[in-house]
């Protein structure tokens, strides 16, 4: 593929917190030249999870926060952008970011990173091999107002191939050939009964050996580790949650739905 979903970041406080989570629940790998006190990064075989710190950065929002793409050659989509969404511009980022050399945007808005394998930036975890896990992410999903036209500037930028779906189904479901980029659609009314949250990544899925022993150990994490705890989801939310959960299943990928202990919505499925 010329392209290849290689990281999620997520923004949060409690950045350390949330990578034990990480490791401990679906057995992803730290950093080996982790900084003591900078970002975390933890990985599956495949993709990188990035928990930057939020704390003491006033403005910057929480949450899942951004993508990114090792591509064949940034160049190509440097033209493809020029040529089809010459509006579209690109940032150089700082050499201290191990991950990606290049951050920029699609038409509505959402970052994403780009790097190649000799970019120079690239160092850490970000060069090992690639391993398959029984734990690894294998979605990540975002709401547009538009989701149609930015499935196509995915597939036409990146090479992403487009996934049969039934006929009912509005969302997209777009596939480097190991992960699976969904693109739902957001609609303000939709959040009826519950919080409203701006369109953007929504939740990421793990694919796990077994969706039961996965609720096993959060159950023993809930008794015996109360600060590694997620946020709770549905009815144990109240009405407000189980709204929110009723609009979180609409995505077809998983068959358990929870979140890490900073409220990320993580699908689960064992299928």
């Amino acid at each position: 593929m010329f392209a290849q979903l290689k990281h999620v970041a997520i923004v949060s406080e409690q950045y350390t917190l949330l990578g034990r989570f990480y490791e401990g629940m679906f057995g992803m790998k730290p950093s080996q030249n982790a900084r003591p006190f900078g970002a975390v990064v933890v990985r599956d075989g495949y993709v990188g999870l990035n928990i930057n710190p939020r704390k003491g950065k006033a403005g910057r929002q929480a949450g899942l926060d951004h993508f990114g793409f090792e591509v064949e050659d940034v160049n190509v989509v440097f033209d493809r952008l020029k040529k089809d969404y010459p509006d579209i511009k690109v940032l150089k980022r700082p050499s201290t970011r191990p991950f990606a050399g290049i951050s920029t945007h699609d038409p509505a808005g959402n970052v994403f990173d780009l790097s190649q394998k000799d970019m120079e930036n690239r160092t850490d975890a970000y060069v090992e091999a690639d391993r398959q896990k029984n734990r690894h992410i294998k979605h990540i999903a975002l709401r547009a107002v538009k989701p149609g036209m930015l499935a196509k500037f995915y597939r036409e930028v990146f090479e992403l191939t487009e996934m049969e779906k039934p006929a009912d189904d509005p969302n997209s479901y777009l596939s480097d050939g190991k992960v699976i980029f969904v693109i739902m659609p957001w609609d303000i009314t939709d959040f009826a009964g519950t919080g409203i949250e701006r369109p953007a990544l929504d939740h990421i899925g793990f694919k796990v050996e077994s969706v039961d022993a996965v609720k096993s150990e959060l159950a023993k994490v809930k008794r015996e580790r109360a600060a590694l705890a997620p946020n709770p989801i549905g009815a144990d939310a109240g009405p407000e949650g189980e709204a929110r959960l009723s609009l979180f299943a609409k995505c077809p990928l998983g068959q358990f739905h929870m979140s890490d202990p900073d409220g990320v919505l993580i699908d689960v499925s064992d299928k």
